[in-house]
C-alpha cells in the first residue's frame, strides 16, 4: 500500500468516526463511554495522519 492510499484510507476512517460520533451525540441514551472511545480512536487516527504527512 502506498503512502498516499494509506493516508486516504486513514482520512476516510477519520471521517466515518466523525459522522458516527455526531450521530451518537444526537441520541441522549447513547453510551457516553462508547462516544469517548470513538473520540479517542479519531484522535489516534488524526495523530497518525499528522505524523505521516510531516514525514
Amino acid at each position: 500500500m502506498s503512502l498516499g492510499s494509506h493516508l486516504q484510507e486513514l482520512r476516510k476512517k477519520h471521517q466515518n468516526l466523525s459522522e458516527a460520533v455526531e450521530e451518537a451525540q444526537r441520541h441522549p441514551g447513547y453510551d457516553d463511554l462508547a462516544i469517548a472511545d470513538m473520540k479517542k480512536q479519531k484522535l489516534r487516527i488524526k495523530e497518525e495522519i499528522a505524523r505521516l504527512t510531516e514525514a
